[in-house]
């Protein structure tokens, strides 16, 4: 990994809090090497690290496994942001930061015009750093002598779902660009980038290995998972959770060329997850596995809710599409002044983002409503339109308070399509999905252009570019091979 990703890693894991009996570990260890000032001092490499200490210690393993799922957390806020602009589900009108537009969406008509070196490039420090924790958590189990063999299953599962979660991240922003999938043992050595199809290859395949290894961990984590993976916080029911990860990426391979084979594959996988088609209620459909926030000490606050972030704000054309008596409308809120964009890069809004209330409201990581959705696309594309149309009438009716939809079986397939990306627009608001689906589905351009003349003219991006940082590691290699794409 590149210099800038290590750095960021770095400052990540500096932000992770200390247990009581560790910042006690580490003032022993300063008493230990001032009375030993005569002895050669080792200092240890932190991208070469050694795994026999944390190995033989189960809190130091507790630790590991809480970062890598903090780490995860930390970059779901701006995958949000950052796809709610691509996808026109929302924008943030800073006021003195005209950036937080201009940096998604101007540019002339056909040329994206993102910068590099600008706001639009995240989704990518982030998740490498942790991919590169994952990695030393993975060495760390391997070289347990403490470990029995279903823990070592069951905690190399558990990492391998959080590896292939996280480049699933990175691919679904970077599309044909492809991404990085090889974490080698010196961090300083630079891997490949793969085609889109391969690392689509290697999510699904990685994740279907760690169904297999959760399958042979026995009955407990040998450390533990926190609250937002209440009902998914063993082995055997974090599979339920690992199935349903394995749905979303193979929908995304088997729409971004993986055909009948993804698909075959997204249909076994949430036949195998926490998947509930006739949910009775709101509670039903929010099952799931959530990032939670608080404003404890020490931990994080939700920071797309509406109160810590009042200028994250709903595109207009939600009030507008939205079937009247819809109850997904609550998802945003009518402000009595609309809110202008700043420099005039936008146009204005009056719907403030309703979706995360307060700065402790969790933040989904995948939930029952997303799985109905997906599970309607998967009935589709494997021939059960019936099996489709009850899922997409489930959601009207449980989340929207809405009739029956005008479909029939006669329908044709761009018509259900639509459908589905219809209820997924307003279900799944916020949850990083609008662009995503729209792209996979060759959608872009349905969706909406507000400025189209002029310097300011927006466009519709369909990648994140590479980090420049990244661009310019890899410009210095003499391997061509080692050459970032779109830099």
């Amino acid at each position: 990994m590149t210099t800038n990703i290590i750095r960021r890693r770095v400052a990540a894991l500096s932000r992770i809090p200390m247990s009581k009996g560790l910042v006690l570990g580490l003032a022993s260890a300063a008493l230990l090497v001032s009375a030993c000032s005569a002895d050669r001092l080792t200092v240890p490499n932190p991208n070469s690290p050694t795994v026999s200490g944390a190995s033989a210690d189960p809190n130091a393993l507790q630790l590991q496994a809480t970062g890598l799922l903090r780490q995860l957390r930390g970059g779901r806020g701006a995958y949000i942001t950052a796809t709610a602009r691509f996808g026109r589900e929302g924008y943030i009108y800073t006021p003195n930061e005209g950036r937080n537009t201009s940096h998604y969406l101007t540019g002339l008509p056909g040329q994206n015009k993102l910068d590099p070196a600008g706001f639009a490039v995240g989704v990518w420090a982030g998740n490498y750093g942790n991919l590169r924790d994952i990695f030393n958590f993975k060495a760390v189990v391997a070289s347990s002598a403490t470990l029995s063999a279903a823990q070592k299953s069951a905690a190399t599962g558990f990492a391998r779902t959080i590896e292939a979660l996280e480049l699933l991240y990175v691919i679904s922003t970077r599309d044909t660009l492809g991404a990085v999938v090889q974490i080698n043992d010196n961090a300083s050595d630079l891997a490949p980038f793969v085609s889109r199809d391969s690392v689509y290859r290697y999510i699904v395949n990685s994740l279907n290995a760690a169904d297999a290894e959760l399958a042979a961990g026995g009955t407990a984590f040998p450390f533990a998972l926190h609250a937002g993976f209440a009902g998914f916080n063993t082995p055997t029911t974090f599979r339920l959770f690992n199935r349903a990860i394995t749905a979303r990426a193979a929908a995304y391979w088997a729409t971004s060329g993986g055909g009948a084979t993804a698909w075959t594959q997204a249909q076994t996988a949430i036949a195998a997850s926490f998947l509930n088609r006739t949910p009775a209620n709101a509670a039903a459909m929010n099952v799931g596995a959530y990032h939670i926030y608080s404003l404890a000490t020490g931990d994080a606050a939700n920071g797309i809710d509406r109160i810590g972030n009042s200028d994250f704000l709903t595109h207009p054309s939600y009030a507008t599409d939205v079937t009247p008596g819809d109850l997904r409308a609550s998802k945003w809120a009518v402000l009595a002044v609309p809110r202008n964009a700043p420099q005039g890069l936008g146009i204005a809004t009056n719907l403030a983002m309703n979706v995360y209330a307060t700065q402790s409201t969790n933040v989904p990581i995948i939930r029952n409503e997303e799985l109905v959705l997906l599970d309607a696309e998967i009935r589709l594309a494997t021939g059960d339109k019936a099996g489709a149309l009850a899922n997409i009438n489930v959601v009207r009716a449980v989340s929207g308070g809405l009739g029956a939809s005008s479909l029939t079986v006669a329908s044709s397939d761009a018509a259900f399509v639509d459908a589905i990306l219809r209820e997924k627009r307003f279900s799944l608001l916020a949850e990083g999905h609008r662009w995503v689906d729209m792209r996979r589905y060759g959608r872009l351009n349905q969706l909406p252009l507000d400025i189209t003349t002029g310097n300011n003219a927006h466009f519709i991006a369909r990648v994140m570019p590479v980090p420049q940082a990244e661009c310019l590691v890899r410009a210095r290699s003499t391997n061509p091979a080692l050459a970032g794409p779109g830099c």
